[in-house]
């Protein structure tokens, strides 16, 4: 019991810490553009995407394949081929199964 009390606090104090990131950079770029310091705002912003892309070149993007394959899971289907071709490739359903699952019919419209 102990451990889910501790889990859900440390999610709600990362929560607090992301929260208090984020009002912190919205009053900097505030205060930067009430002082109109536009230079200093594109190099931030240069060097924050040069950042969000440095963390995407080495993100670990692989590792979701190497995960799923070690599952016990088989990998999904790839339909990209039924797609292009407008060919389903689930099973057609039966007439018995069509009857059960087809939709109640529309009022009429009125004119």
């Amino acid at each position: 019991m102990s451990r889910r009390v501790a889990t859900t606090q440390g999610r709600r104090s990362r929560r607090l810490v992301t929260f208090l990131w984020v009002a912190g950079i919205s009053l900097l770029v505030i205060a930067l553009l009430w002082l109109e310091q536009t230079a200093l705002l594109y190099v931030l912003a240069t060097f924050g995407l040069t950042a969000l892309l440095v963390i995407v070149a080495t993100s670990d993007l692989s590792g979701a394949r190497r995960a799923l394959a070690e599952a016990a899971t088989p990998p999904p289907a790839d339909d990209a081929a039924a797609i292009g071709t407008g060919i389903s490739s689930t099973m057609p359903v039966t007439p018995s199964a069509a009857a059960r699952t087809r939709p109640a019919p529309r009022a009429a419209k009125r004119r």
